[in-house]
């Protein structure tokens, strides 16, 4: 194997987690996220706890993403505290709204986001196996996480042929009718070929046949596991006493 896939192999692994921990931060940000409260406790504990998945995306090298899910929390999340309490009643509802999203939906969506993108459908399946769930959970779970990297690949693929021939989101107001005939069409034509096909192949790989599967994948607890765990555990206990 060759030097520098070595180095990008552990340097993908630098900061491992099991899957039944990102499992269980992402059941905790459900809970104390979601709630509306911004006054108390959840005024600072919130913000806090909203940096989880800020350091979790950058040690997955999702710079990027992670730096825009930090402007997006930070600005409603000023706006929710700042703005929303001194404006109009139907500026208030569409602005809420947004700033809603931003500070309770959208920190859990990251968590979800850095579930499907830092985990191995190998790993979620042993975890999974590990935990006792039946497989009538098990594989629509493993079909999910090929599910959404490739129907993101598809939906990039046919904006890029279309991009060819001119027709953008842009264009939108402009020819409504083409962009959705030939953006939205074949898309959701594509969303049903590949539901099938994953399915197909879930299926191929044994994993409905009800025996027990091998894996040549490793999973365990580490130290990073139970310093997260104990984290989002203690913030759901303050969340619920105070």
């Amino acid at each position: 194997m060759k030097p520098e896939l070595l180095l990008s192999v552990d340097s993908e692994r630098r900061f491992w987690l099991d899957p039944r921990t990102k499992l269980y931060m992402l059941v905790i940000f459900s809970i104390v996220m979601i709630d509306g409260k911004t006054d108390g406790i959840s005024f600072w504990l919130k913000p806090i706890l909203a940096l989880v998945p800020f350091f979790l995306l950058l040690s997955g090298s999702r710079k990027k993403v992670a730096i825009i899910y930090l402007i997006v929390f930070v600005a409603s999340w000023m706006v929710n505290i700042f703005l929303v309490p001194y404006m109009g009643l139907i500026g208030t509802i569409i602005i809420s709204l947004l700033a809603q999203f931003g500070t309770r939906w959208f920190p859990s969506a990251m968590m979800g986001y850095y579930l499907l993108s830092t985990t191995k459908v190998s790993e979620f399946v042993l975890a999974m196996q590990r935990m006792h769930i039946p497989e009538a959970f098990i594989i629509p779970f493993s079909v999910m996480f090929r599910f959404f990297p490739t129907i993101s690949e598809e939906a990039g693929s046919i904006g890029n042929a279309m991009r060819m021939r001119g027709i953008t989101g842009k264009n939108f107001f402009k020819n409504p009718q083409a962009v959705l005939e030939y953006r939205i069409v074949p898309l959701m034509m594509s969303v049903v070929t590949i539901g099938n096909d994953l399915s197909a192949a879930a299926l191929t790989r044994g994993l409905g046949n009800g025996k027990k599967r091998t894996s040549i994948c490793r999973i365990g607890f580490h130290w990073k596991d139970f310093a997260l765990m104990i984290i989002v555990t203690a913030a759901l206990l303050v969340f619920l006493l105070f």
